[in-house]
């Protein structure tokens, strides 16, 4: 029996997503937007170099749509690093904090332990609409809800999943951001 899988499988045509037919337009013009600077003799907000960005995920219980949304922008289609932003492996050398999933009550010591790490200046990033409000869980046992009572988030990138060009001009937005009032980018 296994053996007669085994051939199916073999001589089957895989059913894998190939590339992109076309670039995504909004991320292609996003380099020549007036509100984007990426002069290197500019500094977009007090303390951050310009193309020197780490960025820190924590995922505080998710279906992992937002972190495979997230794990794109490393591509080739986006390419994350010609934007100056990397992934850091550690919080102390963050300097945005992206959180994705529904925030529960285990997860808040993790949180605020993450944000406490990463040095000034930091940003957070909430990471869709589990993160920014519970969506549907929000009145389940154990769930918080919202990420802002939580530490205080800069930019929210809303979508279930948000698209990775979303979530690209979130992490801009939360690199042009001078105060930490939150804003919110939809889709």
């Amino acid at each position: 029996m296994y053996y007669w899988q085994w051939l199916k499988n073999v001589v089957r045509i895989p059913h894998t997503t190939g590339y992109p037919s076309e670039p995504d337009a909004v991320v292609e013009n996003m380099l020549y937007q007036d509100n984007i600077r990426f002069d290197p003799g500019v500094n977009p907000a007090p303390g951050f170099a310009p193309r020197s960005v780490a960025i820190r995920q924590v995922d505080g219980g998710s279906c992992n749509g937002c972190e495979s949304e997230l794990g794109l922008l490393s591509g080739p289609d986006y390419d994350l690093t010609r934007y100056g932003f990397s992934f850091a492996p550690s919080p102390k050398h963050a300097d945005i904090l992206v959180v994705t999933g529904v925030i529960t009550q285990a997860m808040i010591p993790v949180i605020k332990g993450v944000f406490s790490q990463m040095t000034q200046p930091k940003r957070v990033l909430a990471l869709g609409s589990c993160a920014i409000d519970g969506w549907v869980f929000k009145d389940a046992p154990g769930v918080v809800g919202r990420l802002d009572g939580i530490v205080p988030v800069t930019v929210d990138v809303a979508g279930c999943p948000p698209t990775p060009g979303d979530i690209l001009r979130g992490l801009m937005a939360a690199v042009e951001s001078h105060s930490v009032p939150s804003q919110e980018v939809h889709p």
